[in-house]
């Protein structure tokens, strides 16, 4: 009997291969898509218990209302006391400028102050004589008026002895010789009576005349005294001002900060009101969070914001508070603003600037400069 011929397997390797490893593979891929499921699953629910209840940027920088150091008087600056980067606190001096015409300029105010008291004083002195004058006077208008009774009444006498006189002259019993005499006497009642009457005129012009002086002078010092004068008040003000302008020959911070931009040196000629240094209160400062308008739906003033700095990492947290946002997007404000009346216009997500105020215990732990960036999350 004859042998069987050998079974010969002709199943390439590679088959035997898929289907041996199929199952693994499968197994594999639902290992990597229950992964995936499960990641998703975990993200949507940390979307639904934190995510959507949190709004983030990293569009966020650090800002302060910087100080600006000018001159208030033009000089030529003495001494230069900081230098760029130093700190400083508020009131510390940071420049003198020479003060030898501020002086001058005092001195003269001063003395002319002396003299507008002085001439206050005269004029309070003058008015009291001219009220003695001006009773002189009354006193001058009495005796004229006297004058001017006796005078009237000498005319009258002599008025009546040229009458009887004139009247007994037909019968001779007066003579030519004391008619004369009482013609004579009656011209010179006559002329004592004009005269007494314009001395009485002249004395009551005089009065006037007195009146008119007394009253100009009450009118320069009437209801003031030497402080309340307007010639010394206006002196006191000259006095001020050149005190003022004596004090403004040094300069001094006006808040606690670090000096910046420091653009002056010694003996250099400034002007009033030319920058010379800034000074950037570092214990003050804020950020600006530049979210996006999709962002701020529920975001709202006084909410409270967590930050970081890209300068400390992660690790440091600042805590703050939304003071308010902007009143307008960054491209509203641009220097050439965007132009979307046209036909190519592509729609762009605008952001929206939200400052934000920072704890000053935090900054004075762990300080920040203008222009750090940070990361900004605000709990909605």
């Amino acid at each position: 009997m004859a042998e069987a011929d050998p079974v010969i397997d002709t199943t390439p390797t590679s088959a035997v291969g898929e289907k041996t490893g199929n199952p693994k593979r499968r197994r594999l891929l639902l290992g990597i898509g229950g992964v995936a499921l499960l990641a998703a699953a975990g993200y949507g629910g940390w979307y639904e218990l934190v995510g959507s209840h949190h709004v983030s940027t990293d569009d966020a920088y650090v800002g302060a209302d910087t100080a600006q150091i000018t001159p208030m008087v033009s000089g030529q600056v003495a001494q230069v006391m900081v230098s760029d980067a130093q700190e400083v606190r508020r009131g510390q001096i940071l420049v003198r400028i020479d003060d030898s015409d501020a002086h001058i300029t005092l001195a003269n105010a001063e003395a002319g102050l002396a003299l507008a008291k002085r001439q206050f004083g005269q004029t309070s002195q003058t008015g009291n004589s001219l009220a003695s004058q001006l009773a002189g006077k009354d006193q001058s208008i009495a005796s004229a008026k006297a004058q001017l009774f006796s005078a009237q009444a000498a005319f009258a006498k002599a008025s009546v002895d040229l009458d009887r006189r004139k009247m007994l002259e037909p019968s001779g019993a007066v003579s030519a010789d004391e008619l004369t005499i009482a013609v004579n006497a009656f011209a010179a009642a006559k002329g004592s009576l004009d005269n007494a009457r314009a001395a009485l005129e002249v004395a009551i012009s005089s009065k006037g005349a007195a009146q008119g002086d007394f009253a100009a002078n009450q009118a320069l010092i009437k209801g003031t005294n030497v402080t309340t004068n307007p010639n010394v008040v206006a002196a006191q003000a000259k006095v001020d001002q050149a005190q003022l302008d004596l004090s403004r020959t040094v300069i001094r911070a006006p808040v606690d900060g670090v000096v910046t931009n420091r653009a002056v040196q010694v003996g250099q000629r400034l002007a009033a009101g030319a920058q010379i240094m800034n000074v950037v209160p570092i214990h003050q400062l804020y950020v600006d969070a530049n979210f996006k308008e999709g962002q701020l739906g529920h975001v709202h003033p006084g909410q409270r914001v967590e930050l970081t700095s890209d300068l400390y990492g992660g690790h440091i947290v600042y805590h703050g508070i939304i003071a308010g946002f902007s009143g307008g997007t960054g491209a509203a404000f641009a220097l050439i603003p965007a132009q979307n009346a046209t036909g190519n216009w592509i729609k762009i997500v605008q952001r929206l600037p939200v400052r934000i105020l920072l704890d000053r215990h935090e900054l004075d732990a762990h300080p920040l400069r203008v222009g750090l960036s940070m990361d900004a999350d605000v709990a909605i």
